[in-house]
Parts: C-alpha cells; sequence; structure tokens
C-alpha cells in the first residue's frame, strides 16, 4: 500500500476512453432517454467499442425515479452486470466516474457507461428559482417561507462579503470570463461578450447574485466510458487516466456548522492525496459553476487559494486561458450549457482538453485537470466530487 491507497487499484489504473457531448441546447422533439441514448451510441463510437460492450451502467437524471436506471436499461437494450443510479444531484457523474473505477477494479464490470440526459429547457423547468420540497421533510421548515436554491447562494454570497471584503464586481469577472470562453466554442448557448458592467446592470435575480451572476438553462446530455487502462490502450482514443477521486458530503450538522467550508475541501484533499499531486501540477480545472458564487467559493476549498482571497484570485485573467489555472474553457454553465445536472460536462470537456482537441479553446500543453462537480446547495446540504484526470 501506499499513502492509504491498496496498490493495484488508483492511482491510473482505469481510464476514460470515449465521451460525448449532445451538440443540442433545446430538443422539444426528443426525450431525456433518446438524448443518452444518442450520447450513447457517439461516446462508444469515440472509443470505438460496441454496445456488447457495456457491462456497467451508471446514470441519474432530475426526473429519474426508482427504478429509474432500470429503465434506462431497458430502453438501451442493456443488461449490465452492475449498475449504479446514484444521484447526489450534479456531481452525481463525477461520483459516477469514481464508482465505475471501483468496480471495475473489483472485477464487476469492464467497460462502463455513464450518461445524463435533460430537457430542463424545452420543459420550462425553474431551475434555482423554485421551491426545495417533494419528499425532503427538511425542506417543509425552509420553502414554505421563500427559500429558493439561488436565494441560499445569494445567502452565501452575503456572507463572505461580509467577512471578506468580496465584490459583486468580482463575482462578474467570473462571469465574463466564462462568457469569454463560450464565445470560443461553437456549441455554447450564450456567445455575445459580456463585460463587468453589463453583469452589473442585469436584473438582481437574488441580492447580490444578478442575472449574469446564474446559470443558463438548456437542454443536453452526454455521456463516458470508462474502463481498464490496459483494455484502454487498444481502443481508438488516446485514454485519460483517473489518477484520483474523492466524494463528500457537507450539511448542518446537528448545529451550528461553518457555512463557508463547503464539501470540495473534504473531496480535493482526497483526490489530490490520491493522484500524489499539488495545485502547481494542474493545468486546467473544470468547476461547477451554478452561480458565480459557486465557482469562487470551490476554488478556495479546493485550496487554490486561502480562504477570503478568491475574489482577488479570479481576477486579472487568472482563471482565463492563457492563465495560471484557465477554469471552464467550455464556457461552464454560466455559459456554454446547463440542463439542471451540470457534472458530466465537466468531464468531458477535461477528457476533451487532454487529448487536445478543443480547438480555439484548446489548454496549451494540458496534461492534468481536476473536474469538480458540486450537488445540492452550498451553505447547506450539498455533494461535492473530486476527479483527478491525466494524458494517458
Amino acid at each position: 500500500m501506499s499513502g492509504g491507497v491498496p496498490d493495484g487499484v488508483f492511482p491510473g489504473n482505469t481510464a476514460i476512453v470515449g465521451v460525448h457531448e449532445h451538440e443540442s441546447r433545446f430538443s422539444p422533439d426528443k426525450s431525456e432517454f433518446q438524448i443518452m441514448g444518442e450520447c450513447a451510441r457517439e461516446a462508444l463510437a469515440d472509443a470505438g467499442l460496441a454496445k456488447d460492450d457495456v457491462d456497467g451502467l451508471f446514470g441519474a437524471s432530475m426526473s429519474m425515479g426508482m427504478m429509474g436506471i432500470v429503465d434506462l436499461a431497458e430502453y438501451l437494450d442493456l443488461h449490465p452486470s452492475y449498475i449504479d443510479g446514484t444521484n447526489i444531484g450534479g456531481s452525481s457523474f463525477v461520483a459516477h466516474v469514481n464508482h465505475a473505477a471501483a468496480a471495475i477494479n473489483a472485477g464487476l464490470c469492464s467497460v462502463a457507461l455513464v450518461l445524463y440526459g435533460s430537457t430542463a429547457a424545452s420543459n420550462s423547468v425553474a431551475i434555482g428559482t423554485g421551491g426545495r420540497g417533494g419528499a425532503d421533510a427538511a425542506a417543509s421548515f425552509t420553502t414554505p417561507y421563500g427559500m429558493t436554491t439561488v436565494g441560499s447562494y445569494a445567502m452565501y454570497a452575503n456572507l463572505h462579503m461580509h467577512h471578506f471584503g468580496t465584490t459583486s464586481e468580482q463575482l462578474a469577472e467570473i462571469a465574463v470570463t466564462m462568457r469569454r470562453h463560450a464565445g470560443l466554442n461553437p456549441n455554447a448557448k450564450m456567445r455575445q461578450p459580456i463585460t463587468v458592467d453589463d453583469v452589473l446592470a442585469s436584473r438582481v435575480i437574488s441580492s447580490p447574485l444578478h442575472l449574469l451572476d446564474c446559470c443558463i438553462i438548456s437542454d443536453g446530455g452526454g455521456a463516458v466510458v470508462v474502463t481498464s487502462m490496459e483494455r484502454a490502450r487498444d481502443l481508438a482514443k488516446r485514454p485519460v487516466q483517473l489518477l484520483g477521486c474523492g466524494e463528500a458530503v457537507t450539511h448542518q450538522e446537528t448545529g451550528s456548522s461553518d457555512l463557508l467550508t463547503i464539501a470540495a475541501a473534504q473531496s480535493g484533499a482526497a483526490a489530490m492525496g490520491m493522484a500524489g499531486i499539488t495545485h502547481d501540477d494542474i493545468d486546467l480545472a473544470m468547476i461547477y459553476d451554478s452561480f458565480t458564487i459557486t465557482v469562487l467559493a470551490t476554488l478556495e476549498n479546493l485550496g487554490f487559494c486561502k480562504r477570503g482571497e478568491g475574489g482577488d484570485f479570479v481576477g486579472g485573467g487568472r482563471i482565463g486561458l492563457g492563465g495560471e489555472l484557465p477554469v471552464n474553457p467550455d464556457g461552464g454553465g454560466l455559459s456554454s450549457n446547463h440542463p439542471g445536472m451540470r457534472g458530466i460536462f465537466l468531464i468531458i470537456e477535461a477528457v476533451k482538453q487532454l487529448r487536445g482537441e478543443c480547438g480555439e479553446r484548446q489548454v496549451d500543453g494540458a496534461e492534468v485537470a481536476l473536474a469538480h462537480g458540486t450537488g445540492g446547495t452550498i451553505g447547506d446540504k450539498h455533494s461535492g466530487a473530486t476527479l483527478i484526470l491525466g494524458a494517458g
């Protein structure tokens, strides 16, 4: 054993060998499963594999119920020997890659297919602005009184501003950078350049968050194929190795908690420890950007800067292409796509970057990427999942 990790399990023993992101941002003529099926076909082709090679199925969506993963298997006409319908919000698919690697190493499956599909835009789903009721009994104490997802993130932003003097202008820099990246992505939904003044002039959704501080709403989907590194070497594309992974949850505990510490602090440390790397080794970061404050909070908690220094860290071009730490070169959820649960797109873009396939938005010399997904609401109940990926 080395560093608490069993020999032969991690790092580098499994790889992502195929990916596909659904090009459409509005698909009123398609179902979630149809989007997943189209993505599955293209990702398997990307890997040089066939449907019959798949014996592990992983998936989640905003509408898949208790038997959803079984329904998906039926739709795809698959009979997997391993299934995982874990749903922990937007980080689900980052966690699925971790789970797939564990299953492959345990001999429970050999080729894992991770899927997501959503028709949030064509179904007019008000992501982030509606209440959080449903089966969550605890939500009954907040939802009737107006608490929303965007409201919770706004409260986190206000708390950060109160403690550290973070400004709306600093948050706006994140939105401007993501839009600049989206302008280089032909599939991005929002490509028109914006300025800090544009962000501040956009209407307030939940103070201090403006419209352009919030993710867009789109349809979309994606697929990721995972297998052993041994098998990956014989497939169609350059494999991308899974070097490290971590998962965590953060909640209100049984009393007063540190609201500014989010799950990324735990999952990021675990992933980087497993990979045996430092922050300086990371060439790009794919960070869940439901709101601009999500990016700032995640960068701090992942340790790229100290707590309270996120506002300064995101300025000066540091997180833009050509900067010290390019973040979300595809434009992220703020400008490219956000069909409700965005974690799978973090992985897809990271893989494409490490294979050198991103054209104008390519990060020069990208060899190591971090992908971090967030599910739920920072400052409240949420999940975090982190992957460290390396060019094979």
